[in-house]
């Protein structure tokens, strides 16, 4: 009996031996830590060429000659032409307050955009002030003054983008906003206190101009001294 039993047992534990791995052998892998699983990144498409930032730029790029046409519509001194001008310059200067921002804050900014925008800039301001001065209504001084500083900073900023990037100041905006206003309304046919108000408002931005211009060339060289600095040291 004793030989039995002994034979029973040694039977059940291989049973529950066997039951064991045809278990294992079934069982799930174990899934790795949740720690070990990382998504897959995929880069972000760069953003289409025409998007809403870049087709703002176009339409001001587009308003260059027609503004141009209005401004010297009917000899350059009718009212009515001139009202229809201003227009125009009023739209160029929303869409150049608008396209820049919707591009930063949106992911649109492309190469496209950030050649064509400055380009805009400069021509619609260059059209009005050269326009302006063509017809007699602006001293030839004042454009000179300005565009000649643009013209200089968009050079210098190329002169030291190698170095670094200088960024758009407070007064460069105010100044931008200054000679918009300005140049606005001198677009208009205005008399009396307006046509005062307006020459003190050019004024103001030819100062701004000139005082913004010094303190671009002064971040231009420190910028340009910082970078050689950093040059030599690594060599």
């Amino acid at each position: 009996m004793t030989g039995a039993s002994e034979s029973g047992g040694r039977g059940a534990r291989l049973g529950e031996v066997a039951a064991e791995a045809l278990a294992e052998h079934h069982a799930p892998a174990t899934a790795p830590p949740a720690e070990a699983v990382r998504p897959v990144e995929r880069a972000e498409p760069p953003p289409d060429i025409w998007n809403v930032a870049n087709l703002l730029t176009m339409v001001r790029l587009l308003l260059v000659p027609v503004f141009t046409a209005l401004l010297f519509a009917a000899g350059g001194h009718d009212p009515k032409w001139r009202s229809v001008a201003w227009a125009s310059f009023a739209i160029a200067m929303i869409t150049d307050l608008f396209d820049g921002e919707l591009a930063r804050r949106k992911g649109l900014v492309t190469d496209f955009g950030k050649i064509a925008d400055p380009i805009a800039d400069k021509a619609i301001m260059g059209a009005a002030l050269i326009g302006l001065s063509a017809l007699g209504d602006l001293p030839w001084w004042v454009t000179a003054v300005i565009l000649a500083r643009e013209l200089g900073i968009t050079l210098m900023r190329f002169w030291v983008i190698r170095h670094g990037v200088i960024p758009a100041s407070r007064g460069g905006k105010v100044k931008t906003l200054t000679q918009g206003i300005a140049v606005g309304m001198y677009v208009l046919e205005l008399t009396g206190w307006l046509a005062t108000a307006r020459a003190v408002l050019m004024g103001a931005a030819v100062l701004l101009t000139v005082g913004t211009g010094a303190d671009y060339v002064r971040q231009a060289v420190r910028l340009r001294r910082a970078g050689l600095a950093r040059a030599r040291t690594g060599a």
